[in-house]
C-alpha cells in the first residue's frame, strides 16, 4: 500500500496518538477516541497539506474513516484522479 506510513504518520501527529500502532486493519471511527468530528476536519487538511489533494465537502463519508487502510485508499484515490 503506497503511502500507508504517511497516512499512518499524520493520523499518530494530528491526533496525538503518541506512537499507537495503527496498521491498515486498525479501526478508526468509533474506536480511536481521538478520532471525533472536529478531528476528522484537521485530519483531512493534514492529508492535504502533505500529499497535496483537494478533499470537497461531498467526498468525505464515514466509510473512508472505517479503518486506516479504507483511508489510505480514499487518499490514493485521490491522488489517482
Amino acid at each position: 500500500m503506497p503511502h500507508l506510513e504517511a497516512v499512518k504518520h499524520i493520523l499518530d501527529t494530528t491526533l496525538g496518538l503518541n506512537g499507537r500502532v495503527l496498521e491498515a486493519h486498525t479501526p478508526l471511527l468509533g474506536s480511536v477516541p481521538e478520532l471525533d468530528s472536529m478531528a476528522v476536519i484537521g485530519v483531512i487538511a493534514a492529508l492535504e497539506d502533505h500529499f497535496g489533494i483537494v478533499v470537497a465537502d461531498d467526498d468525505i463519508h464515514a466509510r473512508h474513516f472505517a479503518t486506516v487502510g479504507t483511508l489510505h485508499d480514499f487518499v490514493f484515490a485521490k491522488l489517482r484522479a
